[in-house]
């Protein structure tokens, strides 16, 4: 379905004519979804309800599942509530991705800036191997 231009498909612009025309259901149809939660959709400044195209794909899987699958409208309202909240968890992932990327980035960028400081007259040593420091004796002292 195309939105009217200008308008994103969350934007609440059609009336519940339009969205019923568009859902394939009956305008009364959708005003007992809105009661019961399944779709809720956008106010105008009057009151009237406003459909997104969101809300019009969301209609017509509420449809899907009622007389394909043949789920109840409390089953279909559980389905929809689990499918928002995995949207919800999907975008918290990401949103964590991208600061654990940051994380290390800025880690690295560390790493490196310490080491750019590091006296080029030191010689890393491995954990394994010995470190014996030699002096020269002092006068009257055993060598």
């Amino acid at each position: 379905m195309t939105v009217p231009p200008g308008t994103g498909p969350d934007q609440p612009v059609f009336v519940i004519s339009v969205a019923a025309e568009l859902a394939g259901l009956h305008a009364q149809t959708l005003r007992s979804y809105d009661r019961l939660g399944l779709v809720s959709p956008g106010r105008s400044a009057g009151g009237g309800r406003r459909y997104s195209a969101r809300d019009i794909a969301l209609l017509r899987e509420v449809q899907r599942l009622s007389q394909e699958e043949g789920v109840n409208l409390a089953g279909i309202k559980r389905i929809i509530e689990l499918e928002q909240l995995v949207d919800e968890l999907r975008g918290r992932i990401d949103a964590m991705a991208e600061e654990l990327l940051a994380a290390r980035t800025a880690a690295e960028q560390a790493v490196a800036s310490v080491h750019a400081s590091y006296r080029r007259d030191l010689v890393p040593v491995k954990r394994e191997q010995a470190l014996v420091v030699w002096r020269p004796p002092r006068r009257g002292e055993r060598g």
